[in-house]
């Protein structure tokens, strides 16, 4: 029987988790073994993934005691929650209960919380300044997250908590990338004026994951940020340029009319953005590249990110 320590890895078909999996898996002389949790187990990564090596156990969140069985006899979990899946507070608040309850029956020794900032700290919910969504939250994908750390921080298990970054991945999966405009150029909208966004590859935020599982005890009851680098929309849009090998132009869009965009989550993604820019400071120094790298040497910079995807990214 193998004596590597178990990771349950929720979520391990999707962008955090799979990164996670993949990393652990690339390692075979490594400590841990990757029990991959996945809602559909005959899906095409869930296959891949066992084919790689993973224990593959099906699971859905909605289903505490599903959660707990997977989590049975594992040393350690990766938690996170999928907020666009359904765009319910509720749901996540939910969820995430039901990760840090499953990790605390389970006996769990390490269990890092993908988390984010709970904006109502900086931005009360009478504040004027952006207006409140749902009745009860600022930035709705972000405050629900940073109020469900307290399951983790009362359920007793030593736990990292990990502050993730804008995936650079949403240029290909979110309708996020450059579009093409009237003069012939390519528009890469993004509501940040000439403040910083902290960004990442998804991969990079398992493989980040997996050096905080390395390093262990170390981390446990520690708030953590990752990033891949803190770039403006300039900054990025020249990158894109080189990637693509077509000029791209940043374009700056007023916060309430990217809320207005009318496409699902533009208000929370709105918000978002303008929380991101009038706090610019404290959200970039909570995202250390110095601190990635040293934990996920191969961190990848934005512009090998882009010349690596270039195909993925639509342009029309």
């Amino acid at each position: 029987m193998s004596s590597k320590k178990i990771i349950a890895v929720v979520g391990a078909t999707g962008a955090q988790g799979g990164g996670l999996a993949r990393a652990i898996l690339a390692d075979p002389s490594g400590a841990f073994a990757v029990r991959a949790i996945t809602r559909d187990t005959s899906s095409a990564p869930a296959r891949a993934l066992a084919a790689a090596g993973a224990e593959v156990v099906a699971a859905d969140l909605a289903d505490p005691a599903a959660v707990a069985r997977a989590f049975d006899g594992a040393f350690g979990a990766y938690c996170v929650t999928f907020f666009w899946n359904h765009f319910s507070p509720d749901t996540e608040r939910a969820e995430a209960r039901a990760l840090a309850t499953a990790a605390k029956h389970a006996g769990l020794q390490h269990v890092i919380w993908s988390t984010l900032e709970d904006t109502r700290r900086w931005v009360k919910l009478d504040d004027p300044r952006m207006p409140t969504l749902m009745g009860h939250y600022k930035v709705p994908h972000f405050d629900v997250k940073g109020e469900a750390d307290a399951f983790f921080r009362d359920s007793g298990v030593p736990t990292t908590f990990l502050l993730t970054s804008f995936y650079w991945d949403n240029l290909i999966h979110f309708g996020m990338g450059p579009k093409p405009g009237p003069d012939g150029k390519l528009h890469f909208a993004l509501p940040m004026g000439d403040r910083k966004l902290p960004g990442i590859a998804a991969e990079d935020i398992g493989r980040c994951a997996y050096g905080i599982f390395k390093r262990g005890a170390e981390l446990a009851g520690r708030t953590v940020g990752v990033a891949g680098e803190h770039l403006t929309g300039r900054e990025m849009a020249a990158g894109l340029t080189q990637a693509l090998g077509r000029e791209v132009v940043h374009q700056d869009v007023p916060f309430d009319v990217y809320r207005g965009l009318g496409f699902p989550g533009a208000e929370d993604l709105g918000n978002m953005f303008q929380f991101n820019h009038d706090f610019n400071a404290d959200f970039c120094n909570a995202r250390s590249v110095e601190f990635s790298r040293s934990i996920n040497p191969a961190l990848q910079s934005f512009r090998a990110w882009a010349g690596a995807n270039a195909s993925r990214i639509p342009t029309s």
